[in-house]
């Protein structure tokens, strides 16, 4: 254990955690960067993100605040000279696997003075954890929390200055911090946040303490967001949030149905939405994704707990006969629906009797895909504290039964697929083989595919031949020159200076007076070509100007012509990208 002194800014505190703000409060962050952040300029950084989407897009976050410093993101940790660990507390296993991680840092500041190791994320939310391993491992300089990302800059200057190992998590109900950079780790594939938190409070979930009260982000600025990304070519934005369908409850003036539809109508070609909560899935939402065929026809619907009794102990607020009903209901509406889900077994009080009722909604749906979680206790969740915990091999006696169970379902999913043709988004060529592509299906099912390395970020037709249960193999069903074609003539019509260029063509080419100066223009060019004497050469080229000059002051035109140049930019890049 070491000595040394721990300069603690704030701490995490799970009583805080549960409190409700009496206000929303949004901050417009504008990150400054200290002047002694300068050691870093032109040094590496690398970050290694554990647990969910969530961490994934606060990963991209603490990306984009290391590049405001002039930093460059390495893919090997040894040439790092800031290492960041965004840490999950959700499962256990996640959590030991940070301990191991930062033992590998163990030498590194004896041989660069510089080097900083910063620890972050939910596992830090937890009390005690960050002082603990502040005093534990000394090679730990920096522990941030997950409320206050924003202040990353602050605290490693903080750090630099005093080298001193610094603490700083907050545990109040948060605030929603916007405009922070960020260093987008997909160029196709991009996550939003919509809402921070989550107040149901599940008595196995330690999501509420580490994240805080459920707050959502203003819808304009989750427009703006997607817009920007529609802009920048993203193929697929999947919005994200503890409870998405909960979101705008705490802005009462708007509700996630209207957050899809005004998402949808940006024109992003694929749309996701993570994680849905079942209480909160309602007939708007249904009706929102049949409105729109962007919206990718897949939900995950989380169960958890096939018995009734065992979900009230969990605090999910649905039965089991609940959510039967609303899976028919929504297969009845979109019968193409495709449902995954989460299920956690061995949770304390399980009797074999519930566990079987959660093998009988296994078969009944059958999921198309699924987590299973075997239950691992959470500190300062009400179900740690139980008496009745289910006996380790039970549980794992139990899980293995349940995973049998859902692959019959996923595998019988699969089969259904053989023999038809499914547009998948390329996610690129496989590490093993650079000759075989992956991407997902609408239904967020894995498709391996052979086919050219350029196909990365296309939409693509692709015929399934072979089911492999969580993995399907198949051929491209199209031409992929002419699929990576329709994916540039698509960027090009989204691109605001080409979309205007090309609105004004179309207008002026549907303008038959236009047409009519463009034809009489023609035909004095030809006249002052063909002129003979000074004098018939001079009325035609007075005639040439003036048609020359009804053409030149028609706005269309002249805003045509400026947009002219940066088209051509356009085009220039989109022939570079064919090759």
């Amino acid at each position: 254990m070491s000595n040394r002194k721990i300069e603690v800014l704030s701490r995490p505190d799970a009583s805080k955690a549960r409190s409700r703000l009496n206000e929303r409060k949004v901050v417009r962050s504008d990150i400054q960067i200290d002047p002694s952040l300068e050691v870093y300029k032109g040094k590496s950084f690398y970050i290694k993100t554990y647990g969910c989407q969530g961490n994934v897009r606060d990963s991209e976050t603490f990306a984009g605040i290391f590049k405001a410093m002039g930093m460059v993101e390495t893919e090997d940790p040894k040439e790092a000279t800031i290492v960041l660990l965004n840490t999950c507390a959700v499962r256990e296993n996640a959590e030991e696997k940070v301990y191991g991680e930062i033992g590998k840092f163990k030498d590194r500041q004896k041989a660069d003075s510089s080097f900083a190791l910063v620890v972050a994320g939910c596992v830090m939310q937890e009390e005690g954890i960050g002082e603990k391993l502040m005093t534990s491992y000394p090679q730990v300089s920096l522990v941030i929390g997950t409320h206050n990302i924003n202040e990353l800059p602050e605290c490693l200057a903080s750090y630099v200055k005093g080298r001193r190992p610094l603490m700083s998590v907050y545990s109040k109900a948060g605030e929603v911090v916007e405009s922070l950079p960020v260093s987008r780790s997909d160029p196709y594939k991009a996550y939003v946040d919509i809402s921070y938190g989550c107040d149901k409070f599940c008595t196995y979930c330690i999501v509420p303490y580490t994240r805080g009260r459920e707050r959502s982000r203003d819808l304009k600025d989750i427009v703006k967001e997607c817009q920007d990304l529609y802009l920048n070519d993203y193929q697929e934005v999947t919005l994200l949030g503890q409870n998405v369908n909960s979101y705008g409850k705490d802005l009462k003036d708007t509700s996630f149905a209207e957050l899809l539809d005004k998402v949808a109508e940006i024109g992003i070609p694929r749309i996701r939405y993570l994680t849905s909560h079942p209480w909160d899935f309602n007939d708007e939402m249904i009706r929102a994704m049949k409105r729109h065929p962007n919206i990718m026809k897949w939900i995950h619907l989380p169960l958890q707990s096939g018995s009734t009794k065992v979900l009230k102990e969990m605090g999910r607020r649905y039965s089991k006969e609940e959510y039967l009903a609303l899976v028919e209901k929504i297969r009845t509406e979109i019968p193409e629906i495709e449902l995954s889900t989460d299920i956690i077994v061995g949770f304390p009080g399980e009797t074999e009797e519930d566990f079987l009722e959660t093998i009988e909604v296994v078969k009944k749906v059958g999921f198309d895909s699924a987590f299973t979680f075997i239950y691992s206790p959470r500190p300062g969740t009400p179900a740690a504290a139980r008496e009745d915990q289910v006996p380790e091999e039970i549980k794992h006696e139990r899980f293995n039964r349940l995973v049998k169970a859902v692959e019959e379902g996923v595998s019988a999913s699969s089969e259904r697929m053989v023999g038809k043709t499914y547009e998948v988004l390329v996610d690129g060529p496989s590490k093993r083989d650079k000759a075989i592509l992956s991407g997902y299906t609408e239904g967020n099912k894995l498709v391996n595919f052979p086919g050219p390395e350029y196909l990365k970020g296309c939409l693509v037709r692709v015929k399934i031949k072979e089911s492999h249960t969580y993995s399907l193999l198949g051929e491209l069903d199209e031409d992929p020159v002419l699929a990576k074609a329709k994916q540039v003539a698509s960027f090009l019509k989204r691109d605001p200076s080409a979309k205007e260029f090309i609105s004004h063509t179309k207008e002026l080419k549907d303008d038959l007076s236009f047409r009519e100066n463009l034809s009489l223009l023609s035909k004095a060019q030809k006249a002052v070509a063909l002129s003979r004497s000074e004098a018939e050469h001079h009325k035609a080229v007075e005639e040439l100007k003036g048609l020359q000059d009804l053409i030149d002051n028609d706005p269309r035109y002249a805003n045509r012509e400026a947009l002219k140049e940066e088209v051509e930019g356009l085009l220039r890049e989109t022939e570079a990208i064919l090759k």
